[in-house]
């Protein structure tokens, strides 16, 4: 089964945060993605390029924060050496990256982790087998 007519790759994923000067410095300073642009309030917006996929956070003022749903999974070569460069830039996760499925040629590790409004974030590597 393809692509169905119309779509291709996913352009930009959204986050509702609850302070964006915060959120930027999280997602600038902490986990290091390069910070596109920021648009002005009301209902301003922040954007960050994650490898082509430009992730938006938005702060509404006239909605509460904390609406999260969607889990942002980032593909990391090497899961236990990004979770240490992230640790020691203060992030805390909520597990220690393990195993989570043997696809056959290769593992699935994951460790998650959540930004100060609660998202769920993630890192994740398929590893080859051996």
């Amino acid at each position: 089964m393809g692509t169905p007519p119309g779509l291709g790759r996913i352009g930009q994923l959204a986050l509702e945060v609850g302070d964006l000067e915060a959120a930027v410095a999280f997602y600038r300073d902490r986990l290091g993605l390069p910070h596109l642009f920021t648009t002005p309030s009301p209902n301003a917006m922040a954007f960050f390029d994650c490898a082509g996929i430009r992730l938006l956070l938005g702060q509404h003022e006239d909605e509460p924060a904390g609406r999260s749903g969607s889990i942002i999974y980032f593909a990391v070569e090497g899961i236990e050496d990004s979770h240490r460069a992230l640790a020691e830039a203060a992030v805390e996760f909520m597990q220690v990256p393990a195993k989570v499925a043997d696809l056959g040629e290769t593992e699935l590790w994951l460790a998650f982790f959540r930004d100060p409004w609660s998202n769920t974030l993630a890192l994740m590597e398929e590893r080859p087998v051996g």
